[in-house]
């Protein structure tokens, strides 16, 4: 029995600056999937040549708290720097992981990856709630290079998955996992298929970036938006064409206390938030060295 499919949708514009973003997460039928709360797509963009690197203020210094950022780059290279003194450049099919907790002011910008010689940039950032334990509890920072990201080759040609965030069969991500969760990337080959199945008591979307894709015996457009619902069932993935479709997967266990957000921030109570401000203007969360 294949698990149904509550709602698709193809976002809300939400661009910033020169970056042409879709926000697919929160949406009006969802505002949290697992415990992810937020995910925008920085659209495929092709460049000049001559065009500048920005290596910094690239969606501009900003604060956090509560959440982790997962910024996963498709094509491109990421730069990032925060105030608790992370600085990294991670490259095209590579991961930025930032756990915010008690407050940290961060700036990434994504430009193109000189060595990858397409002028592509192409990415996703989601926003993970933290259970109240880690809210509270200092800044981190962990990139993740490309050839650690681990991948598993599916059988039959059909393709590969990347384990982004969590675990799938035993291949387990380096990003670090406080509740149930999972972040899949599968390249699926053309006129192939894919099967997963899934807990019933966890929450499951998927995202289609690239191309049209069967899902459950459905057909869904290029950038849209999949919320399943809570039944139990597997989830189908059918590659009808010729050429290799990718499709992003995630969710996990359900976020059980309160989620309030507030512009950067995710807390579990109003006050919490009042908080977050608060300590923000009073300068708690640092500044940022781009040294």
């Amino acid at each position: 029995m294949n698990k149904k499919i509550s709602f698709s949708g193809q976002g809300q514009r939400a661009d910033i600056g020169e970056y042409k973003i879709k926000r697919m997460l929160p949406n009006r039928y969802a505002d949290a999937v697992g415990p992810f709360v937020f995910l925008d797509h920085l659209m495929p963009a092709k460049h000049s040549p001559n065009e500048p690197i920005k290596l910094v203020n690239g969606t501009g210094a900003h604060p956090h708290r509560g959440i982790a950022t997962l910024t996963y780059i498709l094509n491109g290279e990421a730069d990032h720097f925060d105030s608790a003194g992370h600085h990294a450049n991670v490259k095209s099919g590579g991961v930025q992981w930032m756990k915010a907790g008690n407050g940290i002011i961060h700036d990434e910008a994504v430009n193109v990856d000189a060595e990858a010689n397409d002028l592509l940039t192409h990415a996703f950032q989601f926003w993970i709630n933290l259970p109240p334990k880690q809210k509270a509890e200092s800044p981190d920072y962990l990139p993740v290079q490309s050839k650690e990201v681990p991948m598993k080759m599916l059988n039959d040609d059909r393709g590969w998955l990347k384990v982004i965030a969590g675990e799938y069969e035993g291949i387990v991500s380096k990003i670090p996992s406080y509740s149930k969760q999972f972040l899949y990337h599968i390249h699926l080959n053309g006129g192939k298929h894919f099967s997963i199945d899934t807990n019933v008591e966890w929450e499951y979307a998927a995202f289609l970036p690239l191309q049209d894709v069967s899902i459950n015996s459905a057909e869904f457009e290029k950038g849209d938006f999949l919320l399943f619902d809570k039944t139990e069932g597997s989830i189908e993935i059918s590659n009808t064409g010729h050429s290799p479709v990718d499709i992003i997967l995630f969710g996990g266990e359900t976020y059980t206390e309160p989620i309030i957000a507030h512009g950067p921030f995710v807390m579990n109570t109003q006050g919490e938030i009042a908080q977050a401000y608060i300590d923000f203007h009073e300068g708690k969360y640092g500044k940022i060295n781009y040294q």
